[in-house]
């Protein structure tokens, strides 16, 4: 394969495909090494009784928040085998936030996920967040199946070729 195979065509952006418009794993190679952090938030909105009972931690499978941190920091260990064309990076870091908010009810879940690496870390962000989010609703489906999650959305992101990129700026 020719290294041209390895980059974006003229007439698209997409990385993830080689001239011939086949699905491939980007070449991060020689990219340099540099400190990446990615910032994601996402929300869980519920109903009062089950923001109560969350806020409470009386949910029947136990400490909702406590689980859902672990999972979120498993998922982004996890997410290469996840989402197939990523590389598997060594994290240095995955930092998991959740803010009850009284209202509309909803928990807020922020994670700060962070490398040394030639490729960026948005992804393990972005996807603990969403399995975080999801561990909220499998503890609590027996009570509120009407959960609803929304805004999953990369916040920031630092390091690399492209910079520092902050979301709405």
């Amino acid at each position: 394969m020719s290294s041209s195979e390895h980059t974006p065509t003229a007439s698209s952006p997409l990385t993830h495909f080689d001239a011939q418009g086949q699905a491939h794993m980007v070449d991060v190679g020689g990219k340099p090494l540099t400190h990446r952090v990615a910032v994601a938030e996402g929300t869980i909105l519920m109903q009062r009784a089950t923001f109560d009972l969350i806020r409470q931690g009386q949910a029947k499978k136990g400490d909702v928040i406590g689980i859902a941190r672990i999972a979120a920091i498993m998922a982004a260990k996890k997410t290469p085998e996840l989402i197939p064309l990523c590389h598997p990076l060594p994290l240095t870091r995955v930092a998991v936030e959740f803010e009850l908010i009284e209202s509309p009810p909803s928990v807020r879940c922020i994670v700060t996920a962070e490398t040394v690496g030639n490729t960026g870390v948005e992804m393990e962000a972005l996807t603990a967040v969403q399995v975080g989010l999801l561990t909220i609703y499998d503890m609590c489906k027996a009570a509120d199946r009407g959960m609803e999650m929304t805004g999953v959305r990369l916040l920031e992101k630092q390091g690399g070729k492209s910079g520092h990129w902050v979301a709405g700026a």
